[in-house]
């Protein structure tokens, strides 16, 4: 579903971003800077202050959708209907626990299913099917699930992401690039008492042939 920048142009809140742009940890922090993705996890605010509401989801289904579609663009955080987030690039999105969208971006989610079920030995899986598998595997008590590394980082496939410390990192062509809201930076880290943040599921599909669309700073 498509959807307009971060900050609402002609409005109060034009001078300031909204905290809508999530992070691979899953937080939702204000930036302005700019996303390859929008998406939703239910309505998270409310309208009339443009601020988050407590709760970070209310629905388990979490995607991401292109920002724009058909020439659709919605008014961020304007009316009482799905909450409009933004991702650095799917890779992040995936981190969070997102995953695509059927209706937007339906050749790409019937790829990640596809995937999904190679990776996951599973078949005739259903969006619901899958967005259950991920609410287990992306939340611990509320808070964000980080997962043992099933192998050494190097090996792991691309657009995977782990954290350490209090930075989350992409690893790409068996390299590691620190992640900001900016985009992606190369760096030497050790990492090995690094957790994965994208959830296991979702890493067999990549492991099975998915490729996520990564922010240009990640090709560079």
């Amino acid at each position: 579903m498509a959807s307009s920048s971060s900050s609402t142009r002609n409005s109060p809140f034009a001078t300031r971003p909204l905290q809508n742009r999530v992070t691979p940890t899953g937080d939702i922090i204000a930036t302005p800077h700019r996303g390859l993705f929008t998406g939703n996890r239910g309505i998270i605010h409310d309208p009339a202050t443009k601020t988050l509401l407590k709760k970070r989801w209310s629905s388990p289904a979490w995607i991401t959708c292109l920002c724009e579609f058909r020439g659709w663009r919605r008014p961020v955080m304007a009316r009482r209907s799905w909450t409009e987030l933004f991702f650095l690039d799917e890779a992040t999105a995936f981190a969070a626990g997102h995953r695509p969208c059927f209706f937007c971006r339906r050749d790409d989610a019937m790829r990640f299913r596809a995937a999904w079920e190679a990776g996951n030995g599973a078949s005739g899986i259903s969006a619901k099917t899958m967005d259950a598998a991920l609410h287990r595997e992306r939340l611990h008590r509320g808070r964000k699930r980080l997962h043992p590394l099933p192998m050494p980082w190097p090996d792991l496939p691309d657009g995977a992401m782990v954290h350490q410390g209090e930075e989350s990192f992409l690893v790409v062509q068996g390299r590691v690039l620190l992640w900001s809201p900016a985009g992606y930076a190369s760096v030497e880290r050790q990492l090995d008492d690094a957790k994965l943040l994208t959830p296991p599921s979702t890493l067999r599909a990549l492991d099975a042939g998915y490729r996520p669309t990564l922010h240009p700073t990640a090709l560079s």
